[in-house]
């Protein structure tokens, strides 16, 4: 089994890893100034942004790309360790046009979307011209189960009338957004297959009846860009702006779906690397009880379970971003959901131990900590909670636990 990456990842890891020494970390601070004055930094994001792409840093995810389009064709595997690299700050992708929900829109627009739906919204996308957002999640039921969803989609002759309420709809208070995938149901028969009764409808941000109700905190941070309530009331688009065809919404979350997991989990890992250099630094220069932190022996257990931890995590990304480039996304269903799961709870721990090693400063916003402990924990819900994924790894080993039904008793030893 060979672990290393190609001559190619290798060169543009040492180049990413180099443009965010040098611009990206730098301008943090700025970053982090405007947006606690409740503004989105596009003074610090769009400078940055043009470097980037002067560089061929740019829409690095996207395996798909044709000729004419701008970005750098990587597969999943090629891109895990770039997006590890971003991670560390949060909002660095944006600078590389690769920030969540854009890729999955970008995903789905380039796979499903119509040659005019291609020209207006796919093309601006991929330069990085205009943001977008996706309104799956809903507060008013269990959207853990996405049947669930209440939202309604109704064609009214050439159009679609939207009404519903939709949450957690990240990005819609960016002020380059111009658009809105909402996933609602299309089919009120109850009767019909429950997996084909939603669609995904492109709405543009500025439709009458389009309301961005609040910013929700996340545990007490608030995103500049927003993880935003969102209103729809009687919004009426030509029906030439559902994705794929009516009823299909089921299969383009899928898509959109499954590699945005592995770019979130990679995020993480960034994340969770960054938080073990910072544990490692802060106790070498403390002292408590006459001795270096680094000297306790409890504290060598979190540093060395912390890497233990993150190691053993990349490999299994890794392997998942690796099934998906060699059999597709649907192959590597199960994976994907194992590593969301193992992502979220690496970050809370490895990120929860650097907390404690910075004592009270690891509450405050002094260091980047709280937040990536606050990330963690919501990634335990971003694109479906922790149960839902184990129920879909427990399925599939029951289901070859069946297959092999008997096998295992030979080894029984019993008389």
């Amino acid at each position: 089994m060979d672990f290393a990456h190609s001559e190619k990842v290798e060169a543009l890891r040492t180049e990413l890893a180099a443009f965010m020494t040098d611009h990206v970390v730098p301008a943090n601070r700025e970053w982090l100034r405007i947006a606690n004055e409740g503004r989105f930094p596009l003074e610090v994001v769009d400078p940055l942004k043009a470097q980037a792409k002067a560089k061929g840093l740019w829409n690095l995810f996207l395996p798909g790309l044709k000729e004419n389009e701008p970005g750098t064709r990587l597969s999943n595997c090629e891109y895990a360790p770039l997006a590890e690299i971003m991670g560390r700050i949060p909002w660095a992708s944006e600078v590389f046009n690769c920030s969540a929900p854009d890729t999955g829109n970008m995903e789905i627009l380039h796979l499903f979307a119509t040659p005019e739906q291609r020209e207006r919204w796919l093309t601006p996308l991929l330069n990085g011209e205009i943001r977008s957002s996706v309104a799956i999640t809903e507060p008013d039921v269990a959207s853990s189960d996405p049947t669930n969803l209440q939202t309604t989609i109704r064609r009214d002759g050439d159009d679609y009338v939207i009404n519903g309420r939709k949450w957690f709809t990240t990005g819609a208070m960016h002020p380059n957004n111009r658009l809105i995938i909402v996933m609602g149901l299309s089919d009120p028969d109850e009767e019909a297959d429950r997996h084909s009764r939603h669609s995904m409808v492109i709405v543009p941000i500025d439709t009458p009846g389009v309301d961005v109700i609040r910013n929700l905190p996340i545990m007490g941070h608030h995103a500049p860009e927003g993880h935003c309530e969102v209103r729809f009331s009687n919004v009426r688009v030509p029906a030439s702006n559902v994705l794929g065809g009516e009823g299909d919404g089921f299969k383009l979350a899928q898509a959109r779906l499954g590699p945005g997991r592995v770019h979130h989990c990679m995020r993480t890992i960034g994340q969770c690397e960054l938080a073990i250099e910072l544990m490692c630094e802060r106790v070498m220069e403390r002292k408590a009880f006459g001795q270096r932190l680094s000297d306790y022996a409890n504290i060598q257990d979190w540093i060395a379970e912390s890497r233990m931890e993150i190691d053993q995590a990349r490999l299994y990304v890794l392997r998942a971003a690796w099934k998906m480039d060699k059999e597709g996304n649907k192959a590597a269903r199960v994976d994907v959901s194992g590593i969301k799961v193992v992502a979220a709870n690496l970050q809370t721990r490895v990120v929860d131990r650097a907390i404690q090693t910075f004592g009270a400063m690891g509450l405050t916003d002094d260091t980047p900590l709280a937040f990536l402990w606050t990330y963690g924990r919501a990634l335990r819900f971003i694109d479906g909670p922790d149960e839902v994924h184990k129920r879909v790894v427990a399925r599939n080993e029951m289901k070859q636990a069946k297959a092999r039904f008997g096998q295992a008793a030979a080894y029984l030893t019993a008389p």
